[in-house]
């Protein structure tokens, strides 16, 4: 069930999604730098069902060699940390709108430095190459708008793949069923499995979708 705050927060937010996608993407900036202008606001570091998630989405993750590493919506990094300690090897990228977030990411990611770095970016809008093994999108659909702004969102994290690489999506259940529809549809990618936690205190879901495209199509 949502819960009223976050019946609010979605309120906020559609309110936001009126405006044109350049306007929104420099309102969300602006917002989101403000919210952190304090550290740790959604005390993703401490909340003991943001713990949770980030242990059910990585149970979730198939065996396998990451060698690259893509974390959309990263805020300060607290998930960018489990990834690096969890994937040794791996070369990881955090995105988020907010600068002033990743100004804490870094400091937060400072130990894995070599491999780790982040970058200000719009999901919406990056210049970044598709070769990511996996690429890890939670809890942030619901900012970028419907329609059109929500489809072309879920493109642009199918199109970051690898060839075979691996897109996580987590968010909450059933609203996930409305923000992962795109990807449930993309041509590109094929849904592997989901799991959906509904005996939270706010349920969520975690679904995976492998790539189908050949390396010689990513290519071109």
């Amino acid at each position: 069930m949502t819960r009223f705050p976050d019946m609010l927060h979605r309120a906020l937010f559609k309110s936001f999604a009126l405006f044109g996608r350049r306007s929104h993407g420099a309102v969300l900036r602006r917002y989101f730098d403000w919210w952190h202008r304090r550290p740790d606001p959604w005390r993703l570091a401490t909340d003991a069902y943001e713990q949770r998630k980030y242990q059910t989405t990585l149970e979730e993750l198939p065996d396998g060699a990451y060698r690259r590493i893509l974390e959309a919506g990263c805020a300060e990094g607290v998930f960018t940390e489990l990834l690096a300690t969890t994937f040794p090897d791996a070369e990881i990228v955090g995105i988020d709108i907010s600068e002033k977030a990743l100004e804490r990411a870094r400091q937060r990611n400072a130990g894995f430095a070599d491999r780790v770095r982040f970058v200000h970016a719009d999901i919406l809008d990056h210049d970044l190459r598709a070769d990511f093994d996996l690429v890890v999108c939670a809890e942030t659909l619901y900012y970028v708008g419907g329609g059109d702004r929500l489809r072309d969102a879920s493109h642009r994290l199918t199109s970051l793949l690898a060839a075979g690489g691996l897109l996580v999506l987590v968010h909450p259940w059933p609203e996930a069923t409305r923000l992962h529809r795109y990807a449930d549809a993309a041509p590109d990618v094929s849904k592997i499995g989901e799991r959906v936690e509904q005996d939270a205190h706010r349920p969520f879901s975690v679904s995976l979708y492998r790539s189908t495209a050949s390396e010689s199509e990513i290519a071109s």
